[in-house]
């Protein structure tokens, strides 16, 4: 994500905070009195929250609501922004004293307390029209699995294709020119290289989160969003595999403490082939360390499922707010195709409207390091979905985490220890 937005790991924080404060003080169900109405007049004063975007996107979002006023005389827009650090903190304060804005800025996984507590409009019902101006991956993203309902529109996106050393992989007689791109290459990729480089270097330097169960095909959780799945036989199948990876020293030593920065690390003095990055990364690599940067290999994320992994923004409306119509009509304007593609040259974000990104913005090369990244990560997000479950906690992220490194270190078969992670995420998703 961009450093002017919030990241996922700061947004599944948020969803944690929010889900703990947001019941002890918002009333379940229903409209809260508000009106589902949006074909009404476009009218009235309304207020609009965004997430840490004000210290760089000012005067792009003062033009945003000069155009909207604009275009409906009769309504008025007053925008807040709010700090990253506390977020969640907020919004579960004025969701408790019936101050939370009537558009608001969230991450699927904050909708769901909101949605659950009857404060997100369901736009299925209240504005249908506009799903097909959408990505489908993008739309369904802020869906409740075992609920009927879209609670947010679609905003920006954000997803990254993975860096290769080309050096390593043609080291270990590997083709340079064809990286792997799903799960079974990259294994037998792995295991060659490990083998060739007699453990020196190693080609993956993370243990698989949950998104790499979703891109290796594992079902993550039930139809009716009350349990998870991803103990069945495809996900033992790729813990097995990763036990193989990390006996042979193709999977880093420390990856079971990795950090982003430190699998960068491990990237950039070739200790691990393959990692993913940005444009920034390659800035950074053509000035520490050229002979990597010259050797640098862009490919997709691998995934058996043909669709990478990525990150959604969105833009609720809040149940309760007076002016339906001009709420809805707002957070739409905001997320139109115009809209977003106007904000996705002024930061390394993806829109999530149709045909936005077939625009040469994101299909023309132009020698730059920015657009050899930006191109190639759009091309897979047209049909990139968000694997991660909306339910799914940074509490259940860290038993998953848990249970990974345990397989990983023969103190509990794959079996076993995803059946215990499995257990432990089926009673937080309970206490939610």
């Amino acid at each position: 994500m961009s450093r002017n937005s919030p990241t996922p790991r700061r947004a599944a924080a948020a969803a944690v905070a929010l889900a703990a404060l947001l019941p002890l003080s918002a009333c379940g169900g229903g409209d809260g009195g508000g009106s589902t109405d949006a074909s009404g007049k476009v009218e009235g004063e309304i207020t609009f929250q965004t997430w840490n975007l004000k210290a760089n996107f000012k005067s792009y979002f003062e033009d945003l609501i000069d155009g909207f006023e604009q275009k409906y005389p009769d309504a008025k827009v007053r925008w807040i922004d709010q700090p990253a650090e506390g977020y969640a903190d907020k919004i579960s304060a004025d969701a408790a004293g019936g101050t939370l804005p009537d558009v608001v800025n969230v991450s699927p996984d904050l909708v769901v307390p909101l949605a659950k507590a009857g404060l997100a409009l369901d736009l299925d019902k209240a504005a249908g029209k506009y799903e097909k101006e959408y990505l489908p991956g993008a739309w369904k993203a802020h869906q409740i699995p075992g609920a009927e309902g879209t609670y947010a529109f679609p905003w920006y996106l954000n997803t990254g294709p993975l860096f290769y050393n080309k050096r390593l992989f043609k080291d270990a007689g590997l083709d340079e020119a064809e990286p792997p791109t799903t799960y079974p290459e990259l294994f037998d990729d792995a295991l060659q290289l490990a083998k060739k480089s007699k453990g020196k270097a190693a080609t993956l330097a993370n243990v698989p989160t949950i998104e790499d169960f979703g891109r290796y095909g594992v079902p993550l959780l039930n139809k009716a969003g009350t349990g998870f799945t991803f103990n069945g036989p495809k996900g033992v199948e790729l813990l097995t595999k990763y036990k193989e990876l990390y006996d042979a020293k193709a999977l880093d030593g420390q990856a079971l403490t990795a950090t982003p920065e430190s699998s960068g690390k491990k990237f950039l003095t070739e200790a691990v082939a393959m990692n993913p990055g940005s444009a920034l990364d390659l800035a950074k690599f053509k000035k520490e360390a050229p002979g990597l940067y010259k050797n640098i290999g862009i490919t997709p994320q691998i995934s058996n499922t043909g669709k990478d992994n990525m990150y959604v923004m969105g833009v609720m409306v809040n149940t309760r707010t007076k002016h339906t119509p001009a709420a809805v009509a707002f957070a739409h304007y905001v997320t139109d195709a115009r809209h977003q593609m106007s904000f996705a040259k002024k930061v390394a974000i993806f829109p999530s409207t149709q045909g936005s990104l077939d625009d040469p913005y994101f299909t023309k090369q132009d020698g730059t390091d920015e657009t050899r990244v930006r191109v190639a990560a759009a091309q897979s997000i047209k049909t990139a979905v968000n694997y991660t479950p909306v339910v799914f906690s940074e509490q259940m992220k860290v038993e998953l985490r848990n249970a990974v490194a345990r397989a990983l270190q023969g103190k509990q078969s794959p079996k076993e220890a995803l059946d215990n992670a499995v257990k432990g995420c089926d009673r937080l998703l309970k206490q939610s």
